[in-house]
């Protein structure tokens, strides 16, 4: 027995998942290594700056997923709110860094993750417009 639910309909589109996304796939193992550097945050800023930093990233998250799923015309205001907490997250990270919360290596591997994620948000804004 067949279930109507495992095929779709043959006039629609399959979705693309998130998950085959790159910018997803990089933006989610960014968190993932924030995460297990947030562990670490003494106490008194895991709950202020950190919790900042993984709520930018969240957010960062919960718009790629968004403008994945949605058509061209609709990809650019979720696309621009992405590049916007991009940008908090690489404002949170310098401090971080400049606060001593985070070391030099710690902070350059964020940064580059961040810098990376930037270079295709660009592109896809681009290819967008």
């Amino acid at each position: 027995m067949v279930n109507s639910h495992d095929q779709a309909p043959p006039d629609v589109a399959p979705i693309r998942l998130s998950f085959d996304v790159p910018i997803f796939q990089k933006t989610y193992e960014t968190y993932k290594t924030f995460y297990q550097y947030l562990i670490h945050f003494p106490k008194k800023d895991r709950y202020t700056l950190g919790q900042r930093g993984e709520n930018a990233l969240l957010d960062l998250l919960e718009s790629i997923i968004q403008a994945s799923q949605l058509s061209k015309a609709e990809k650019l205001p979720i696309l621009q709110k992405a590049s916007i907490k991009l940008d908090q997250m690489k404002v949170f990270v310098r401090l971080y860094k400049d606060l001593k919360i985070l070391d030099n290596k710690k902070y350059l591997s964020l940064e580059a993750s961040l810098q990376e994620i930037g270079k295709m948000l660009g592109g896809w804004i681009k290819s967008s417009t």
